[in-house]
């Protein structure tokens, strides 16, 4: 959630930098400034009319002990108008004040000024690119025909126990999954990141306290009963281990990572860019996040995207990263880097990481706050990344390392799998 004194001082800037989110949002902020006008100004008035109250309850007291009572009396009746206008006066400020936080609410984070302006995925920036897409024998497959094939991920069988979007992975796919989820965790805590096991259900606060509410609450399973949403992400419980929370500058900053089963009911998703592991609703990856100095988060962002190339390097597959244009730009974000791996059976590329800066928009909503070296509280940082999102990253090593004597595991999981080849 952007601050109201942010806005207020920086009225054109936030004007055209949600721009590049091809949003015109000058009705909006001015309407964000005109109600905290009204606001502050009732609050003004709130506190004088408290504060002559509390003036006149002495001078009444005084004139009691005096023995001035007519006078007194006269007094008490001006502290009773006084009495119901204080309560019309709060009615008010809480009015205002909700209705200044649901609008605050609908405005999505400002782009940082490196953000490209654009429509849509076409617009974004390649900024990087690396290995060798490989040259596949005449019959290579897409990953969902090497999966029945070999028999290692039933797509059928998810879709007769729960529906569309939940495959059931089997022998070495199962083997091949979960050693994706260790190699992935080793390489993070080797990087400093503490991991943590996290819950897959979240309360409303902690969807408000990331962004997911009320942006995404279609893509969310929601469990009536209880109140409770399935994780779309690890970044909601993890990013809300921190919510009203006041940390001291030393301890900045913080990285944590975890792995975790996602959730998300990817409502309108269809046709064949979906087909097999290119989008599930539910799916296993692994998260990275930090919270960190706002002096000190773009250089955080910077090691994060580059921790996610050594994990690919190593990983030996070709992949690109993208900066995201305005029009493609999450919610939440600042600034988000995409990596993307291609893969060659499909002859397209399948986005695997997103990499972003939220700067303090999702720690205004978490009152997630330091203490700085002149002792006054101050936002933090966060920022998250898959590290990584293993569908489309299993579904790059199935394709791409697909053999005419069947899949070759990358030398680096292993000593994970127990094996160097499906066959």
């Amino acid at each position: 959630m952007l601050q109201v004194p942010f806005i207020r001082e920086n009225r054109d800037l936030v004007i055209e930098r949600l721009a590049k989110r091809n949003m015109d949002a000058t009705q909006m902020i001015d309407q964000v400034i005109s109600l905290d006008e009204a606001r502050r100004n009732t609050q003004a008035e709130l506190d004088n009319t408290l504060a002559e109250s509390n003036t006149l309850s002495k001078e009444i007291g005084n004139l009691y002990k005096s023995g001035n009572a007519t006078e007194a009396h006269a007094l008490k009746e001006r502290t009773s108008e006084l009495k119901e206008l204080s309560k019309e006066l709060n009615e008010v400020l809480n009015t205002k004040t909700s209705e200044l936080s649901q609008l605050l609410y609908k405005i999505p984070n400002v782009p940082n000024s490196i953000v490209p302006s654009g429509n849509s995925e076409v617009d974004n920036e390649e900024v990087y690119k690396e290995g060798d897409i490989p040259v596949l024998h005449a019959n290579a497959l897409p990953h969902w025909e090497l999966a029945k094939k070999y028999d290692i991920i039933d797509f059928e069988l998810g879709n007769k126990i729960t529906g569309a979007g939940f495959p059931v992975y089997k022998g070495k796919g199962a083997r091949l999954q979960r050693a994706l989820i260790a190699y992935f965790l080793d390489k993070n805590t080797a990087a400093g990141y503490t991991e943590y096991q996290l819950p897959l259900l979240v309360n409303e606060a902690s969807g408000f306290g990331t962004g997911q509410l009320p942006d995404k609450e279609g893509q969310m399973y929601h469990v009536g009963e209880d109140n409770l949403y399935l994780i779309p992400t690890a970044e909601v419980p993890g990013t809300n281990i921190f919510r009203d929370v006041l940390l001291n500058e030393s301890e900045l900053p913080i990285g944590i990572t975890g792995y975790t089963p996602c959730f998300r009911r990817e409502a309108g998703s269809y046709g064949a860019h979906v087909r097999g592991l290119n989008r599930l609703h539910q799916f296993d990856k692994v998260e990275i996040l930090r919270v960190e100095h706002p002096a000190k988060s773009y250089e955080a962002l910077e090691g994060m995207v580059a921790h996610v190339k050594t994990i690919l390097k190593e990983l030996k597959l070709p992949y690109r990263i993208l900066r995201l244009c305005g029009g493609d730009l999450g919610f939440t974000s600042a600034l988000t880097y995409d990596f993307e791996v291609f893969s060659t059976a499909q002859d397209r590329w399948l986005e695997i990481s997103s990499v972003s800066n939220f700067e303090t928009f999702q720690a205004n909503r978490l009152k997630l706050r330091f203490r700085n070296s002149e002792g006054k509280n101050e936002l933090a940082h966060t920022l998250n990344g898959s590290s990584l999102a293993l569908p489309r990253v299993l579904a790059g090593i199935l394709e791409n390392y697909q053999t005419e004597k069947g899949i070759v595991i990358p030398e680096v999981l292993q000593a994970y799998t127990g094996f160097s080849i499906i066959d």
